[in-house]
């Protein structure tokens, strides 16, 4: 694709129809980095003309993901002191307060003959879309009012009959438009509708509103979903009756699932909202997404938002689609987290931690919940890190550090003995982890310090590390699989290890 030679101007312009999915958020992300990248305009619109759909809070949810997202935007509705305000020189950005604009549109057109009034009922649609289904024709309107005479359109609409405006397309002509991603696209408009511009309630169609809107805006480019190429040509033709030059479009590839259809909420699309819920990391959902359908072409997988804006190019996004790959994700989102400091890690975890009831959070003084003991955020950082090179999301943190902050390990004694071992191994193993611990002073009870005491102490009774280590590793966390047993014990601390290892002599 060759430079832009005008100011980018490019829009999203979403139906506040329910919350900002992964589809969604990957089209934000493709036209803030084309904007970005060009120095040009990043615009919100929101196309609220279908009210039948219209979802409360959608709106806001949208501004404040935007927000989340670190997607700043030149023009369009912004959420300041709580309100929502419209910042820039081509407002309403709010269709729906754009009424009079549309009616002054859709006037110019019927009075150019290139749309006209249409009083067919909906019975008699639904009747027409009946046979034609029955006969195996593509449904389409067929045109019952199209050549009414201006007398006969005057007297109906005086009597108050309800009626819609439709566009009447050309018949027999080819439409060719430009896909910036997927070249020339064809056309013809024997295969096209005389759509409606204006619905019964006064309201524009989506076809009719973003057109006035995207020419009036002096939008550049149209990056959107491959599922608006069959409306292209649509716009297209209303461009060409305004005598208005229609914007470049890029159609971007689907989102697909591992079943390689569209993504649905089975494979992931959910609210970006789920996704944070889960635990992943804002950075790391970003940069997965923009890897779905593009890449730099070089083998580099983690970006920063500013790499992403310096390489960003329309050349580099395929055509087909691109499959959601949880564990691609979980992966990404993986390495995340273990680039970051422990304290930054830490303050991330520790409102999960809250939030399962596992300590309690109070002006940065924290207690485990259930002894009600306080704790320092050094402390929880030691703890915390046990799990960093663990964890793949942040809502595993909980489930993965359960065991630390518990008065007793409810576990069968059995898995205490090492696949290789037998009880008495097991047994003998515990006593000596006692008397070794036992004999490391208070202070100098560190990660080093326990891992060479045991160490010494498996040289000295000629045992093997997986006889003495497993039941250690077991005896501390309850668990079969958990972090180390050094870093466990450290984090613990000596009493608290002496209690579990002695517990285990118990149990086995």
């Amino acid at each position: 694709m060759t430079e832009p030679t005008i100011k980018v101007r490019v829009r999203i312009a979403p139906s506040p129809t329910g919350y900002v999915h992964i589809g969604n958020l990957r089209t934000i992300l493709y036209n803030y980095l084309f904007a970005r990248h060009h120095h040009g305009a990043f615009i919100v619109r929101i196309e609220d003309t279908d009210r039948s759909r219209f979802v409360p809070g959608a709106m806001e949810d949208l501004l404040r993901t935007l927000e989340w997202a670190g997607f700043d935007y030149d023009e369009g509705p912004k959420i300041i002191d709580n309100k929502i305000e419209q910042v820039g020189e081509y407002g309403p950005y709010i269709q729906s307060e754009r009424l009079d604009i549309y009616q002054n549109q859709i006037k110019v057109l019927v009075e150019k003959g290139k749309a006209y009034h249409c009083f067919c009922s909906k019975e008699r649609l639904d009747n027409l879309r009946a046979d034609q289904e029955a006969n195996k024709l593509p449904p389409k309107y067929d045109g019952l009012c199209r050549n009414l005479s201006q007398d006969e359109v005057r007297k109906r609409l005086t009597a108050g009959e309800p009626s819609v405006i439709r566009f009447k397309m050309p018949e027999e002509k080819e439409v060719l438009f430009e896909d910036v991603i997927r070249g020339t696209i064809k056309f013809n408009t024997r295969d096209l509708d005389d759509f409606v511009l204006i619905k019964a309630d006064g309201y524009p169609t989506y076809h009719f509103a973003n057109i006035i809107d995207d020419h009036q805006m002096k939008i550049t480019h149209v990056l959107r979903a491959d599922e608006w190429i069959p409306s292209t040509p649509k716009h297209t033709m209303l461009y060409d009756a305004f005598g208005w030059q229609a914007p470049l479009y890029a159609h971007l590839p689907p989102v697909l699932g591992k079943n390689k259809k569209k993504m649905s909420k089975r494979d992931g699309d959910v609210s970006v909202k789920d996704f944070i819920k889960a635990g992943y990391l804002k950075d790391a959902l970003i940069n997965f997404i923009a890897l779905l359908g593009w890449n730099a072409g070089t083998e580099q997988e983690i970006y920063s938002l500013e790499e992403m804006k310096n390489q960003f190019s329309l050349d580099n996004v395929h055509k087909a689609g691109a499959v959601f790959d949880p564990e691609k994700l979980d992966w990404l989102n993986g390495m995340y987290l273990r680039k970051m400091s422990d304290e930054e890690f830490t303050k991330l975890c520790i409102p999960e931690l809250v939030e399962k009831g596992i300590i309690l959070e109070n002006n940065e003084t924290y207690k485990i919940a259930w002894s009600k003991e306080e704790v320092s955020f050094a402390w929880l950082k030691k703890v915390c890190a046990l799990e960093k090179d663990r964890i793949k999301r942040l809502n595993e943190i909980s489930p993965g550090l359960q065991f630390i902050f518990e008065e007793n390990l409810n576990y069968d004694g059995k898995i205490l003995i090492w696949k290789k071992s037998d009880t008495e191994k097991a047994r003998f193993a515990l006593v000596k982890l006692i008397e070794a611990l036992a004999t490391v002073e208070e202070g100098d009870y560190t990660r080093e310090n326990i891992e060479k005491q045991i160490m010494a102490m498996i040289e000295a009774n000629n045992l093997s590390n997986g006889e003495v280590l497993w039941p250690m590793r077991v005896a501390l966390s309850g668990s079969e699989q958990s972090p180390g047993p050094f870093d466990i014990a450290a984090v613990l601390g000596k009493d608290k290890t002496l209690i579990r290892l002695k517990d285990a002599l118990i149990k086995i």
